[in-house]
């Protein structure tokens, strides 16, 4: 199409009169302060022109403006427009978001100036010097720049011509239609010389021409559609990521500038509905009090008319492969509890549109809370496989299934543009079985929200022939159709991939190490509480502490944290709240403890020190522990004496005392320096079949170094292109040499020069009745865009390995047949992953990496990255890890590898103790060794009643026996959520309470305890 009249005119006469503020001044401050503290500050003069900064600073204005008298019936805005993120403050409460990337740079004063409005008014400006994406020094995802500046542009009153905007708005709709709708398409010849005859029209000069054009452009929009049109439903929306490019205390504003912006766009558009899945970031900035107070009293009035709409039902958008299987039930249970303390309901949707993949317990988990639906579109961005569906029902590993949506724009911030409802009809691959589908408008990732244009193009979509029908929805009426029309619905059974993205499973090693610690030491401190309290003492269980922890350690699984892809300042906050879970959470544990095991703790006179054990876990134990750095025993292990090393055998949950044996002593099978040389130099041979688990001419514990230069996405993805640069790491700097000569305890070292910088130190361990070889590494990490993995080449043929995932695990292939096979080169697990052909496999343990991949017989673990974006300094740092490889005979169910896991990631607590006699206590024991007792907690808010959560871990149909030595007086089933299920009731029986299990299902109990 050829279109030669130019519409510069009207454009140009958006804005009429203007003036500048009657004043204009200004103070800076390091700290995001309250409004209260801003406004008593003192204030010099600035000027438009000026810059401010550096990065992350503050600067308030104060602005002070009188609307001139000839202005009267005008709408009058105040344009601002700055490279930093704003908040207008009008009489001590924020009143508008200004972003210039967001489209937001004015704030309407009023719509039509009255004689009774004040005319002098003063607003004060919070500048935040960064924008909406950071400050990255010359991209995006660049670190950010200290030393940028933030220019203030614009800072005017301006006469806003209403009827000028409608008609721009109008011709953009339709010159867009002639445009996309394609030549063969009547409707768009209609639009052009529609649009046409309207610029021809219109005098620029004379605005009382501009009604009779937008006539013209009504009289296209009102033709309307057929009942078989396709329907989109509209959302607002505003994806904030709780920290990636900012801090965690930037997001506090980002969410208070966009959120207030969306509820002044309520005010004047009824219609408008917002989908907000962030809430929870609100108690993290204390929003709801002080100059906060306002903004969340306007959203919950907007909730309660069903316009302001909260959807995900977790605390944050967490990472959706990383975080343990307990920690996404946390995520659901603080995020659902926070939405109906809140706003007297909780989601019926998960909203995840972000994160870098989906676990295939997700289902199973989202079900257990409440939820039916889920929404995503992260899986568009695949690499290599475009995904099949937009609509369909998603199975996990249980056979839990959801309805499932992704918005077939593949986007979370359209615009609301013509381009994009177009691509939303053709794009969609489930046509003919479904009818709708949804579109999620306004600006997103760093906050803004929607805007009144967007709002306005699809207004005058909403029924208009040749376009889909438009119309402003709620997620819950999108998702009510489609279960309704959903019969013909395709089902995808297990992970939904990303097939990108895939360094995040290493990058910020220390983040995912502080992930894994602090999960175990919630779970140990929950488990002692509750035994404290179970015991009759006068034990307090510390609910509102372990709750500030456990949303901490949740904040830290966001999308961007836990995976990696974040800046310095957000890595240095997550290690500070790594630090204070640490902190408080061992000082709860020793309370506990001190409760649990008082009177075994105190020294009785003329008595022996001794040590008491506990065992976190619901199984039998025996393990090789040492007692250095216990009272008494500081220094290194002297095993000649024993005092350093005992080994010990444990009932299931909860304590034993240490047997005063002496090393070597007739009830245990020591080994010697030979066995521990043979056993590695034989690559691991399994003595009870005379297996060798290494091929011949290959090395296990053989790390590789690896050049790993992303095409764009640094912090976040290794290419597949990086496995052809592998380089072995061979250049000695200390041998081998025995460090602990045999005995209950047998353990090698060496050091290995790593790239031009880097160093690595190893103990290998070896421990007497122990089933895998453990092995300490520390590392000196100083390399830029390298990537360090440890690979063991086994003598084990099968075309599937098997990956721990939450509360189960799942098999992926260890070829590449195809290209859904081969975009898994790098993938991502929890504690172990096992490849094994009948009757014998290997198993590799870990206690803190997830990034793995088995390819052909070689297992390989992701140790170490060094990508220099978004945070330049990104695992620069000391490093130490533990892994452990694990020949077994048989199945990996069979050998106990999932026990040994939890026993490496779990260990056992030793605690002095008085010499005085006591028989071993067990708190629980489950009957079936395919049953993981995972959580033993306090349910909130029941006083004295327990939760304890079991999953079904081999893949197996069984009867399980729950006993404990607790008073119980009643038990039933429970949800996620803490529910009593209907009809729940178990029996309480001698043998205990009988559970059945599918697998990989997840049973939450209420234990209610007598007093």
């Amino acid at each position: 199409f050829v279109f030669c009249n130019v519409i510069l005119g009207p454009q140009s006469m958006l804005f009429g009169d203007c003036c500048p503020p009657a004043s204009l001044s200004f103070f800076q401050t390091p700290r995001r302060i309250p409004y209260d503290e801003a406004v008593g500050q003192e204030f010099r003069p600035a000027k438009v022109g000026d810059s401010f900064g550096p990065t992350w600073e503050t600067c308030w204005f104060k602005v002070e403006l009188s609307i001139p008298q000839a202005w009267a019936g005008q709408e009058v805005h105040f344009v601002w427009e700055s490279d930093g993120e704003g908040m207008v403050w009008r009489d001590g409460q924020p009143v508008q978001g200004l972003t210039k990337e967001g489209e937001k740079t004015s704030y309407i004063l009023t719509s039509s100036l009255k004689e009774s409005e004040p005319h002098s008014l003063t607003l004060y400006v919070e500048l935040a010097c960064n924008g909406l994406f950071g400050a990255g020094k010359g991209s995006m995802i660049a670190p950010p720049d200290p030393d940028r500046r933030f220019t203030l542009s614009k800072a005017e009153l301006v006469i806003f011509n209403r009827d000028v905007y409608e008609l721009l708005v109008d011709l953009e709709i339709l010159l867009d239609m002639a445009q996309l709708l394609g030549e063969e398409n009547q409707r768009s010849f209609q639009a052009l010389y529609t649009a046409n005859q309207m610029v021809n029209m219109c005098d620029v000069t004379d605005p009382s021409t501009f009604p009779a054009a937008r006539d013209l452009a009504a009289a296209i929009f009102s033709q309307r559609n057929g009942k078989s049109q396709h329907t989109i439903h509209a959302v607002g929306h505003c994806h904030i990521d709780s920290a990636w490019l900012w801090p965690y205390e930037e997001t506090i504003r980002k969410c208070a500038r966009s959120w207030v912006t969306v509820v002044r766009l309520m005010e004047r558009n009824p219609e408008l509905t917002f989908a907000c899945s962030q809430v929870s970031d609100l108690p993290l900035g204390d929003l709801s009090f002080g100059s906060w107070r306002g903004v969340t009293g306007s959203i919950q009035e907007f909730v309660a008319k069903e316009q302001f709409i909260p959807v995900g039902g977790t605390w944050v958008e967490m990472d959706g492969n990383l975080p343990s299987g307990e920690s996404m039930v946390r995520q659901f249970l603080q995020g659902q509890l926070f939405f109906q303390e809140q706003f007297g309901r909780i989601c019926s949707e998960f909203w995840l549109p972000d994160t870098f993949g989906y676990s295939a317990q997700l289902p199973q988990l989202m079900r257990g809370c409440g939820i039916r639906r889920f929404l995503t579109q992260k899986l568009s961005w695949n690499l290599v496989n475009t995904f099949p569906h937009h609509t369909f029902f998603w199975e996990g590993i249980d056979g839990s299934r959801v309805l499932t949506h992704f918005p077939p724009g593949d986007s979370y911030g359209m615009h609301g543009r013509v381009e994009e409802i177009l691509k939303t009809v053709k794009n969609n691959k489930d046509k003919g079985c479904v009818n709708h589908s949804a579109l999620l408008f306004g600006f997103g990732d760093g906050g803004g929200g929607p805007t009144q244009k967007m709002l306005d193009r699809m207004k005058r979509m909403s029924d208009t022939d040749g376009l889909p029908r438009v119309q402003i929805s709620t997620p819950d009426r999108l998702f009510s159709v489609l279960e309704k029309e959903s019969s013909q619905l395709c089902t995808w059974v297990g992970e939904l991939f990303l097939e990108l993205h895939n360094g995040t499973y290493t990058t910020q090693a220390q983040i995912k190490k502080g992930n894994r610690e602090c999960e175990r030491i919630l779970h140990d401190v929950e488990v002692l509480s509750t035994l404290a309290v179970a015991r009759g003492s006068a034990f307090q269980y510390p609910a509102s502490q372990l709750q500030r922890l456990w949303r901490l350690l949740l904040l830290n699984q966001f999308h961007d944290v836990l995976p990696g892809s974040c800046i310095q300042l957000v890595v240095e906050d997550a290690l500070q709240y790594y630090t204070e879970i640490r902190r408080v959470g061992a000082r709860l544990q020793e309370e506990a403890v001190q409760s649990l095991c008082r009177e075994l703790l105190q020294p009785k006179a003329g008595s022996t020190e001794s040590t008491l054990v506990l065992n976190t876990l619901p199984w039998e134990r025996t393990e090789v522990i040492s007692r250095t750095g216990l009272p008494g025993h500081d220094g290194a292990p002297d095993l000649a004496s024993g005092g350093g090393l005992r080994e010990v055998r444990l009932s299931p949950s909860y304590w034993n005392r240490a047997p005063q044996t002496s090393l070597g002593s007739s009830h245990c099978t020591p080994f010697s320096t030979a066995f521990l040389l043979f056993f590695l130099h034989c690559c691991f041979s399994v003595p009870l079949c005379s297996r060798e688990s290494v091929p011949d001419g290959c090395y296990a514990n053989q790390f590789a170094l690896f050049d790993d230069v992303p095409l764009y996405w640094d912090a976040w993805d290794v290419m597949d292109y990086h496995l052809e640069t592998r380089k072995p790491v061979t250049m000695l700097l200390k041998p081998l040499e025995i460090t602990l000569a045999g005995g209950l305890r047998g353990s090698a070292s060496f050091s290995l020069q790593i790239g031009k910088s880097s160093t690595l130190t190893q103990e290998i361990i070896l421990d007497a009745t122990c089933p895998y070889l453990r092995f300490l590494t520390q590392v000196e990490w100083k390399e830029a865009h390298k990537f360090l993995k440890v690979e063991f080449p086994v003598q084990v043929r099968s075309t599937n390995a098997t990956y721990e995932i939450q509360f189960g695990h799942l098999q992926r292939p260890t070829h590449w047949n195809t290209s859904w096979d081969w975009a898994r080169f790098e993938v991502w697990a929890h504690k172990w992953l096992d490849l094994s052909e009948h009757g014998f496999g290997v198993a590799l343990l870990n206690d803190c990496k997830y990034g793995a991949s088995a390819h052909g017989n070689i297992l390989s673990l992701s140790l170490l990255r060094a990508p220099k974006s978004p945070d330049a300094t990104a695992d620069i740092a000391h490093h130490q890890f533990t892994y452990a490889v694990m020949p077994h005979l048989g199945s990996f169910q069979d050998a106990g590898v999932i026990q040994c896991a939890y026993n490496m990631n779990f260990p056992l607590h030793a605690v002095p103790a008085s010499s005085a006699q006591c028989p071993a206590w067990s708190a629980f024991s489950v009957s079936s060794p395919a049953v993981v007792l995972e959580t033993v907690k306090q349910a909130s808010p029941r006083g004295r009643t327990v939760v304890v959560r079991l999953y079904e871990a081999h893949g197996s149909t069984v009867v399980a026996w729950l006993q404990t030595s607790l008073p119980v007086k009643e038990a039933m089933l429970c949800d996620l959520l803490e529910r009593p299920a209907a009809q729940g009731s178990l029996p309480l029986e001698q043998r205990g309470m009988r559970l059945s299990f599918t697998p990989f299902r997840v049973l939450s109990i209420l234990l209610v305890l007598r007093q």
